[in-house]
């Protein structure tokens, strides 16, 4: 399997925002965290802005003396690996196709999607995500926000809820690889070169910057395939444990069945339906499934198993790019009802329910 057929199968052609945009900010290395794990509850309410070191007390911004907002909190949708913000200037052609609009529409006007690094680890474009939590919690006035990550994007999520628990009310993640993917394992594998590597790095850059709005000087998919390896997202989850006091929800996709007890409606209602795997990923999820018999359900670069962390809310009929509306809103298969966007309706719909 070549890096190219790679770029074509994580097909998370990112989006633009259709709503609001946060540019990204600075990298900046990851800081080590000495917290410890708790059960994560959901947060009741805002604070007062004005700690004694002249900050505010939840880190939102400048002292004012204001109280900040509470919940409802701002939806800040995290775009994963490859993702982008404007597609070679196409501004319609968003990466969570029609999502922005469709939660607009049913009153939810403060969801922001902020573009970081297509090409980079969840340790760079997590800081360039955490900076745009910044300037959305300042702009809004609200404490925190409401993470919501596909692919990699939960990964970046995951980082910022770490450094900055006090900003973050909960994190979910769609079929994010938190346990890694083999996919990343067998390419890395077939390219131990390093000239080879820096090929794909110069054609990322060569075609990134004509095609993707936020590609870094120092971009690299070599780092990123590198963190979603097996023994590389072992480092990242030993360094980004779970904050305390953030909820964190997670859901897989699937093309085989996956029966999980509980689910919420907007997922348990699609137990029945079945998705064919994109053409495009065909290759990637035989790797993933290994026994033909039996295979382990996956979206066709994200096993299940994998995307699981934290509440575990279940599976939808969707592979990679059904899950964000690629291709281009394109339906996800031939007898499948799944409708991208009311999954993203219910998940919000949910988070109000729980008071965040």
């Amino acid at each position: 399997m070549s890096v190219l057929a790679l770029v074509a199968c994580a097909g998370d052609v990112s989006e633009a925002s259709a709503g609001h945009d946060s540019s990204s900010g600075s990298s900046g290395p990851l800081i080590a965290d000495t917290s410890t794990e708790a059960p994560a509850t959901p947060d009741d309410g805002g604070t007062t802005q004005g700690g004694a070191d002249g900050t505010s007390g939840d880190g939102a911004g400048d002292t004012t003396g204001e109280p900040l907002l509470g919940a409802p909190y701002p939806v800040v949708l995290a775009h994963g690996f490859f993702g982008f913000e404007d597609f070679a200037g196409v501004d319609f052609v968003t990466y969570y196709f029609g999502v922005v609009d469709d939660l607009e529409a049913q009153g939810e006007p403060l969801v922001f999607t902020p573009a970081v690094d297509p090409f980079n680890d969840s340790t760079v474009r997590g800081m360039q995500l955490l900076a745009a939590v910044e300037e959305i919690v300042a702009e809004t006035g609200h404490a925190k926000v409401n993470l919501v990550g596909h692919s990699q994007g939960g990964l970046d999520a995951r980082l910022v809820a770490h450094l900055r628990p006090d900003l973050v009310a909960s994190v979910t993640t769609i079929a994010t690889p938190h346990h890694g993917t083999v996919v990343a394992d067998v390419v890395l594998g077939l390219v131990p070169n390093s000239d080879v590597q820096g090929l794909a790095d110069e054609l990322a850059n060569l075609l990134g910057g004509a095609l993707w709005s936020e590609l870094e000087p120092d971009s690299s998919v070599f780092v990123a395939l590198q963190q979603l390896s097996t023994p590389g997202i072992a480092a990242f989850n030993a360094m980004v444990p779970d904050a305390p006091g953030v909820v964190y929800r997670s859901i897989g996709g699937r093309s085989s069945p996956c029966d999980v007890a509980d689910a919420p409606p907007y997922i348990a209602e699609l137990d029945g339906d079945l998705d064919t795997i994109d053409g495009g990923l065909a290759l990637s999820a035989a790797i993933l499934s290994e026994d033909v018999l039996s295979p382990e359900p996956n979206d066709g670069l994200v096993t299940v198993t994998s995307a699981t962390w934290g509440t575990f809310l279940g599976c939808i009929p969707a592979d990679h790019l059904d899950e964000v509306g690629q291709l281009l809103g394109d339906a996800p298969g031939l007898g499948n009802d799944l409708d991208h966007r009311a999954v993203y309706r219910g998940i919000v719909a949910e988070l109000r329910q729980m008071g965040l």
